[in-house]
């Protein structure tokens, strides 16, 4: 699924019909305070003298559909009433027990300290993080089945108290199981962001459910200070490699268009991305007489679909020999660096560490530059 994505992808929109005041006089926006992100649009935050209000916007594509949760502290519980028709769900924090379902939620459980809370995943061989792979073969994480078919007695065994959840359209009939058990669902958007940094800031969302908002904006504020710090290098570059990226699906090669997070990746590195100047939503879908008319001579290929070896590439279609780069040996794949199970950590933590995404990028196209920086993620196709 991840793979799928990575070529086919590609403010805040604050409050909902579910966050308006709706005769309850505790929502008034006077006693509110909105936690403004730097970057992310799917979601918002905002502290009520109670309780806290998490509102996801637009989980998935072309979603017009907003959800707000009501965060209420285990203290503040039996309290306080809150009316149930306000808000999707009502979430006690912080969360103890969790279903995550994206190796991109992964890390930000990690870096909050959190991960003893994982209770199920759908598709454990997919998690390439060693310590949450000893709890997997501990037991201590379910193995859930398939995303797109939850196996719902197995997590209602486990007792989450919330499942977070991605979709690319609203129709998950699992996911209506799960809601009418009593467990609340929800959706994170991380992967449906404009920029690297955007999708990284979802460590926030992980944050307030946790209660750790201080700790994440710490590792936020680290990450997103490696990564300008990053950019800031690339921009003294005195020549820009050009790049071609993606590879065919069938009769069709797909690529990021000059609007996406990779090709924003690609811009602070400071390369000739030759379609930067591409727009519009998801990937560029292209003919491979295009792409190789304007990529023939491109000094370096990068991520080549699914594909670990130049032997791979050549079997699958003797025409990409064809390409400079692949003369060359200038053809770099995340797919290599792989979990004991074969995950591919790129789909793990290049989400929430886009500073090392970046520095993978720059290392390979100005080598001059962080000399003793070891790629994280991409090595070069043998």
């Amino acid at each position: 699924m991840k793979k799928i994505l990575f070529f086919l992808l590609a403010c805040i929109a604050f409050g909902s019909c579910k966050n308006e005041t709706k005769n309850n006089p505790s929502l008034s926006v006077s006693e509110s305070t909105v936690i403004a992100n730097s970057h992310a649009k799917g979601f918002s935050i905002t502290h009520y003298d109670n309780y806290k209000v998490l509102t996801i916007n637009n989980p998935w594509p072309n979603s017009t559909q907003n959800y707000t949760y009501a965060l209420v502290s285990k203290e503040m519980a039996p309290k306080i009433t809150l009316n149930k028709e306000e808000f999707d769900g009502i979430v006690t924090i912080p969360i103890e027990k969790v279903v995550v379902t994206s190796t991109t939620h992964i890390p930000s459980l990690e870096l909050l300290n959190v991960e003893e809370t994982l209770v199920g995943f759908p598709g454990t061989n997919y998690i390439s993080s060693e310590k949450t792979r000893a709890r997997i073969s501990n037991g201590e994480v379910r193995e859930l089945g398939k995303n797109e078919g939850i196996n719902t007695e197995v997590l209602l065994d486990t007792k989450p108290e919330l499942v977070v959840g991605f979709g690319i359209d609203g129709n998950n009939k699992t996911f209506e199981t799960i809601k009418k058990a009593g467990i609340p669902v929800i959706y994170n958007g991380d992967w449906i962001e404009e920029s690297p940094l955007a999708k990284a800031e979802w460590i926030k969302f992980f944050g307030v459910l946790y209660d750790k908002e201080n700790e994440a904006n710490t590792v936020f504020n680290t990450i997103e200070k490696d990564y300008l710090e990053a950019k800031k290098i690339a921009s003294e570059v005195k020549t820009q490699p050009s790049v071609l990226s993606g590879a065919m699906h069938k009769d069709v090669w797909y690529l990021p268009n000059g609007t996406s997070p990779e090709a924003q990746l690609l811009k602070d590195a400071n390369v000739n991305y030759l379609w930067s100047e591409t727009t519009g939503s998801g990937s560029l879908a292209l003919s491979f007489e295009s792409v190789f008319e304007k990529a023939k001579t491109a000094d370096l290929w990068l991520s080549p679909s699914y594909y670990s070896s130049l032997e791979a590439l050549e079997k699958a279609n003797s025409h990409y020999t064809k390409f400079d780069a692949f003369k060359n040996k200038k053809v770099y794949s995340f797919a290599k660096t792989t979990g004991d199970t074969g995950g591919v950590i790129y789909y793990e933590l290049g989400t929430t560490r886009p500073d090392l995404v970046l520095k993978d990028l720059i290392k390979i196209c100005h080598p001059e530059f962080l000399q003793d920086y070891t790629p994280h993620f991409f090595k070069v196709l043998e």
